[in-house]
């Protein structure tokens, strides 16, 4: 059973890692291992595959007019970790002030997803988001906040079980108008 993607993450290397945790890659139990592993690698990193682009296609209608904040908060993010591989998740708030043009509020939860299915640091990501924001939508104002507990803490180092990391990043008009950043804050909790 062979999928496209095990040539790219390497079946044999898989077997290997099973070897030296001391396991067996022919029991039962693990004979597909490979194969799975390989296949969810592929799916927790599709975002190298997305482009952000195409997935912000806005439209006028409906937003031209609009001068508030739209505040789309609870988004899941599942990511990994660059220097663990160590699983992190949590959730996001994203914000925008339009400037004539709106996007599809589903297309903020599938700009999270895009980037969270890359390899990171919430630090990065939380940029990565409000960036490509900016940049495609070009609003007034953008604003992301996103909180996520670590598993590369919780289950190893210092391994306390339960700390969340909140990152933001404010763009535009959030970063300079204190009364739409406080407004947006309130919006994301």
């Amino acid at each position: 059973m062979k999928t496209s993607h095990d040539s790219e993450f390497g079946l044999a290397d898989w077997q290997r890692l099973l070897r030296s945790v001391g396991e067996d890659p022919q029991r039962q139990g693990l004979v597909e291992t490979p194969h799975r592993v390989s296949r969810a690698w592929a799916h927790w990193t599709r975002g190298y595959q997305q482009d952000p682009a195409t997935i912000l296609k806005t439209f006028a209608d409906g937003g031209e007019c609009y001068d508030e904040l739209i505040v789309v908060r609870q988004i899941p993010v599942y990511s990994h970790c660059e220097h663990h591989l160590a699983p992190f998740f949590g959730h996001a708030a994203i914000g925008y002030l339009p400037a004539g043009h709106i996007v599809g509020l589903s297309k903020l939860t599938r700009l999270v997803n895009c980037f969270a299915a890359r390899l990171q640091v919430q630090e990065r990501l939380t940029q990565q988001i409000a960036q490509s924001l900016l940049e495609h939508l070009q609003p007034k104002a953008v604003g992301v906040v996103i909180r996520c507990r670590h598993m590369c803490m919780e289950s190893r180092g210092i391994a306390v079980a339960g700390e969340e990391t909140v990152t933001s990043a404010m763009l535009g008009d959030l970063k300079t108008n204190a009364a739409q950043r406080a407004e947006f804050l309130a919006l994301s909790q």
